[in-house]
């Protein structure tokens, strides 16, 4: 095919380049109408929860500001949108000047979230702030859904060890290592994807496939031969052929004959396919019979939180499970439908609030410049209630703090016996980083710990509590303020 473009395709990415469309007319629109440097604020949130969870896991700030720390336009990247004949040569200045100026603030990761509170907060040029739309919701979208997945299964498992398997299920190489990093924040022991071990220092492991067993002659010789090789790691697969006939019967003369005169014990043995409640308790009555009560058992095979909680409701012998692509695509609902709203404009030094206005009233936009607190009880520690408030608002814990439902307003309830958690951080200062990002073994650590904190009524799988977001008086005055001023303008 011809082509009519004076630029050349190339295959290299720039990810300042992954934006919509719109986003770089919006800019140049902008810049054409002399409001470029006009201070806006935009709110990343969410509205739902997926699978009708009770709660969410953030995560992807690390990512986030990676990407915000190395905005660039390269010279190909400006000759491409000059060939477009649509942009002005000052917008191709400008993008060939780009420097980030904004501020960022975030919820950091491992932080259980929850629907109409902001995760990111970006306040800076109006361009540059719409312009980083795309790249802060699918950074936050993919990993959120993914950690929250994980969440699931790993509370399903009943504290037994999850490792993620998912990678060649995965949507694209990205798909596989972000979701990597991502399961491990929501629960996951580890991983089977390699790289992300490399980049993140969380553990990787794996053993063999069904290929080992089918290429030997005999299961057997191939249970053998990977004894000899892994004595100090031996976890064998023992369903290619009859797991009861043959796969365990094998496994136990190789940990008799090979492993036992070297003074080893094995690590377990894994099934991959079948009945995993009748075979299980069918393998451990046969491992605990030869001497072997100390091996694990390991599943895998599109599991999901279902489907661990059924077997183990069933009775399964189980101690670890590897579950793959239910989780790294998170099957069973595989979008999070995080949005980007402008919420406020800066006019000569005064923050002005905006409103979104829509029939659906989920679909309200809460205005202005905000904080987000977490509210906990001091006796029991648990989080009560996240408040939304307007960013100059100061929760004073030595007096009574009275909440309301935001919709249902007539239902209130007055706290005493609590103290103020502040959620967001600021992560970026002018366009610079300054906030350092835990490992991913830190966050796993402390989510595991916040969503401790949660009431065991929220964190059911199935009908939990909703837990409660609630606004401010003040930000409720504020809002309301303006849906009523915006009645009144449509009802002349």
């Amino acid at each position: 095919m011809e082509q009519t473009k004076d630029f050349n395709v190339r295959n290299e990415r720039n990810l300042t380049m992954l934006v919509d469309f719109y986003e770089l007319t919006m800019a140049n629109g902008y810049l054409d109408n002399n409001v470029q440097d006009k201070v806006a604020y935009f709110d990343m949130f969410f509205r739902r929860i997926p699978d009708g969870g009770g709660y969410c896991i953030m995560a992807g700030v690390q990512q986030l500001i990676e990407y915000l720390s190395n905005l660039k336009f390269t010279n190909d990247d400006v000759q491409y949108l000059r060939s477009k004949g649509i942009f002005s040569e000052e917008f191709m200045d400008y993008l060939t000047n780009f420097k980030f100026s904004c501020d960022v603030w975030a919820i950091p990761e491992g932080n259980p979230v929850f629907p109409g509170e902001p995760l990111v907060i970006v306040k800076g040029p109006v361009m540059q702030a719409q312009f980083i739309e795309t790249m802060t919701l699918l950074t936050i979208n993919h990993q959120t859904l993914i950690a929250t997945k994980a969440s699931r299964i790993c509370r399903a498992a009943k504290g037994r060890p999850v490792m993620e398997f998912g990678s060649r299920r995965a949507q694209g190489y990205d798909g596989a290592v972000y979701g990597a990093r991502a399961a491990v924040i929501g629960g996951c022991i580890g991983t089977a994807c390699t790289i992300a071990e490399e980049m993140f220092g969380i553990p990787a492991s794996g053993t063999m496939a069904h290929s080992w067993i089918q290429l030997f002659d005999t299961e057997y010789d191939s249970f053998k031969a990977w004894a000899k090789t892994y004595p100090d790691n031996c976890m064998l697969l023992i369903d290619t052929y009859n797991v009861l006939r043959s796969g365990v019967p094998n496994a136990i003369r190789v940990f008799d004959e090979v492993l036992k005169p070297m003074g080893k014990r094995p690590k377990g043995v894994r099934i991959d396919s079948g009945d995993i409640t009748y075979l299980t308790k069918k393998v451990r009555i046969m491992l605990d019979e030869a001497g072997y009560e100390d091996v694990k058992i390991t599943i895998s095979n599109s599991l999901d939180e279902y489907i661990i909680r059924g077997v183990l409701e069933n009775g399964a012998q189980v101690d670890s499970f590897g579950v793959g692509e239910r989780l790294i695509t998170a099957r069973s609902e595989p979008v999070f439908g995080g949005v980007y709203k402008l919420v406020a404009v800066e006019t000569d030094g005064e923050i002005v609030p905006k409103i979104k206005i829509s029939e659906n009233e989920e679909k309200i936009t809460n205005p202005a410049f905000k904080k987000l607190y977490r509210i906990f009880d001091k006796t029991s520690h648990k989080a009560i209630v996240d408040l939304i408030s307007l960013h100059d608002e100061v929760i004073d814990e030595s007096k009574p703090l009275e909440i309301f439902n935001p919709v249902y307003t007539w239902k209130k309830k007055k706290l005493k016996n609590y103290y103020a958690k502040e959620l967001m951080v600021k992560i970026f200062e002018n366009g610079e980083p300054i906030y350092e990002s835990p490992t991913v073994m830190e966050i796993k650590a402390y989510s595991k710990r916040e969503v401790s904190k949660l009431w065991p009524e929220v964190l059911r799988l199935e009908n939990p509590h909703a837990y409660y977001v609630d606004l401010s008086s003040n930000l409720w005055n504020l809002k309301q303020g303006l849906l009523n001023h915006y009645s009144e303008i449509f009802a002349e």
